[in-house]
């Protein structure tokens, strides 16, 4: 299955690739021999339209089939893996809409990214084959049915999240490590090799897909998307005296992500507040963000002088039609215009034109501010609208951009090429803002294809995410907590210790019991006036004594109460009339609306009972009501939990079995900061 999944993630990669470049090529293309021809309007009004029509194909099929589909799908995938139930996020109406609204999305030039789709596009696909399909076109094969359980479905799922960065980047080790440090909450030795396995496939499909377009059978620009970011021919040689000029990469790195956090923070708050309006909000504004997008990218570059080309380079300047570093865009024969290099081309072609390598006279400082000051604006504003976008293209040109503009800074300081400045750049923005450290450093290596530059690439990540977390949570953590997603953190906070899980309990409503052979109109009326999800199920032995005979979930209910499955009388059944009742595919299905099946119920059902024996789960996780917060988040978390048990610390005949019951809302700080505001004072003191 991890087979499966790697080879269809790079069959769909490589399909985009080659959509994305010959789209986004021809565009440019006819847009720059309507520029040549002095036709500046027609050039502009035929670079917008376009782009405007390939932004409203991808935010229609985003805004009216598949909400979910909009943004990279990373935090929700990162939700998942940490126990998150996240509805409608991994079937076909997503990954349909995910392939052709990011090759819209990209194709239009906004400033967005590939590579959170792809990660997307990945879990998608690992969902769909582990259970056979969606709905009515699900298949029911035997073999299915053992991956139809939640441990597995992560499993493949994160196979799936490290294939999409491994067909994002062609970097397999990337990917498996990104996924470790990024996306998987539970990791073990298995799923290591799993991961390997799918980013191994996803290397040999996206090699193959090379090789056949070597020779243009792929279109003019089919090649463009699937090459590395080669420095691997520069010798990278640096001494003492280059590490202060790296550890201002460095800090800038921290300092920059951290603001780009905070302001996209503001942002995205101010973009739910206009999505919220409804689908012609969402449809207007990404329409803007497009027309906005092409207004800069097409004007700006009329704003710089035209560069002289140097003699030593002959016949590659200027470029005319394919990508290169010395577009001539406006400029006369023997010219070329720097920044219409960089704006003019893929974020791909741009990103390969910045990190190019022995190009330290080839951008002027102007045109890179003005490339940084644009990119910043444009990552701001188009992340957050409705079309599938990625973050991690658009920081790597922001930061390539202020690495290059601070090599001509600091000229007289620097020995490392500039390009290689540049790489270093984008990888302290991505640290700074993603405080990732081991998987970007790998996927950089992998990237550029120079191992030399590996001790300053983890100098200048460690620093950046140093800087990075002195100021906020990482880019991902933020979009959780906007998409309100009840993440669970590893480390619980250090007030936690002062609360007792019985404290906790006490503060919630009281916890809604059954019993072990209980009436179906209670049942009804537990379901409809509660949107719990599991329930303690009590057994009385013997007269006036109660005991915790386990817990028993929603879906189960519903179940029972779909197949009409009732006593006449108060008995106990056996486990073997169950399971020629019941399937396991069946207890495993979404519960659905009780008022649904309620209505289709008689009187006389309704005063007949059910055996929740058979449907119980009898060693449910229990925890002593003394028991710390703390400690309750840290086994919560561990053992991938959906409900927590709260039993008192003394038993007797008085005593109810059971105290409380947690989940996960009920085990985030801002929740319990609501019931103990005084908390929070020692949140401040630690």
């Amino acid at each position: 299955m991890a087979f499966l999944v790697g080879l269809l993630t790079g069959v769909i990669a490589s399909l985009i690739n080659l959509a994305i470049e010959n789209i986004s090529g021809l565009k440019m293309l006819q847009m720059v021999n309507l520029v040549r021809g002095k036709r500046y309007w027609a050039g502009f009004l035929y670079f917008a339209g376009v782009n405007f029509a390939l932004t409203f194909v991808a935010a229609v099929l985003c805004v009216v089939f598949a909400p979910t589909a909009a943004g990279p799908g990373i935090p929700e995938i990162k939700a998942y893996l940490n126990g998150v139930d996240t509805p409608n996020m991994f079937g076909a109406p997503q990954l349909i809409v995910k392939i052709i609204g990011s090759i819209g999305a990209v194709s239009s030039g906004m400033d967005l990214g590939k590579e959170g789709p792809l990660v997307h596009i990945g879990a998608c696909l690992a969902n769909l084959l582990s259970q056979g399909g969606e709905g009515r076109w699900r298949l029911r094969w035997r073999w299915l049915r053992y991956f139809n359980n939640d441990r597995d479905r992560r499993d493949l799922i994160t196979c799936g999240a490290s294939s999409g960065v491994c067909a994002a980047f062609r970097a397999p080790v990337g990917g498996v490590l990104f996924a470790l440090e990024e996306v998987a909450t539970w990791w073990r030795s298995a799923l290591l090799w799993r991961t390997f396995f799918s980013t191994a496939t996803v290397v040999v499909v996206l090699r193959g897909f090379i090789e056949v377009c070597r020779d243009g059978r792929c279109g003019m620009f089919g090649e463009g998307g699937l090459i590395l970011f080669d420095v691997s021919d520069v010798t990278v040689r640096y001494h003492v005296g280059d590490l202060l000029p790296v550890t201002l990469v460095g800090v800038l790195g921290g300092v920059l992500g951290a603001l780009y956090n905070h302001v996209l923070h503001q942002v995205l708050r101010l973009y739910n507040l206009i999505n919220a309006k409804g689908r012609l909000a969402k449809l207007a504004l990404a329409l803007a963000v497009s027309v906005f997008t092409s207004a800069g990218l097409y004007l700006l570059p009329f704003a710089v002088p035209c560069t002289p080309c140097d003699p030593a380079f002959g016949d590659a300047c200027p470029t005319v039609g394919k990508s290169g570093n010395f577009k001539q865009f406006n400029c006369p024969t023997g010219y070329y215009n720097d920044l219409a290099s960089l704006l003019h081309a893929t974020n791909v072609d741009a990103t390969r034109n910045i990190f190019s390598t022995g190009t330290a006279g080839e951008f002027r400082l102007d045109s890179l501010l003005i490339f940084f000051g644009i990119y910043c604006v444009l990552g701001l504003f188009t992340f957050g609208i409705a079309v599938p976008s990625g973050l991690f293209l658009p920081i790597i040109l922001m930061g390539s951009a202020y690495g290059r503009i601070l090599a001509l800074v600091l000229a007289r300081f620097v020995r490392i090429d500039h390009g290689l400045y540049a790489v270093l750049g984008a990888a302290a923005l991505m640290s700074g803002s993603m405080r990732m450290t081991v998987s970007l450093c790998v996927i950089f290596l992998e990237l550029t294809n120079n191992l030399l530059l590996l001790p300053i690439t983890m100098f200048v990540l460690l620093i950046a995410k140093t800087v990075g977390d002195a100021f906020n949570p990482s880019i991902y953590e933020i979009i959780l907590d906007l998409k309100g997603l009840p993440f669970l953190e590893p480390k619980p906070e250090t007030w936690m210790k002062d609360l007792a899980v019985g404290e906790l309990a006490a503060a919630k409503p009281r916890v809604v019991t059954l019993q072990v052979i209980e009436k179906v109109s209670t049942v009804v009326e537990v379901l409809r006036s509660t949107p719990h999800n599991g329930f303690p199920v009590l057994d009385w032995p013997r007269p006036g004594v109660s005991e915790l005979h386990g817990l028993v979930l929603r879906s189960h209910l519903m179940a029972v109460l779909k197949k009409r499955w009732f006593l006449t009388d108060k008995r106990r059944t056996e486990e073997w009339e169950a399971r020629e009742r019941f399937s396991s595919t069946e207890l495993a299905e979404k519960s659905g609306s009780i008022d649904e099946v309620a209505v289709q119920l008689t009187p006389e059902e309704l005063d007949m009972y059910i055996d929740l024996h058979p449907f119980t789960n009898t060693t449910p996780y229990t925890v002593v009501e003394t028991m710390s917060v703390a400690k309750a988040v840290v086994l919560f978390r561990t053992c991938a939990l959906r409900h927590m048990l709260i039993i008192p610390k003394f038993q007797g005949p008085e005593i109810a079995p059971i105290v409380g019951i947690l989940t996960r809302q009920d085990l985030r700080a801002h929740n319990i900061l609501g019931a103990f505001p005084h908390l929070a004072n020692k949140r401040k003191v630690h």
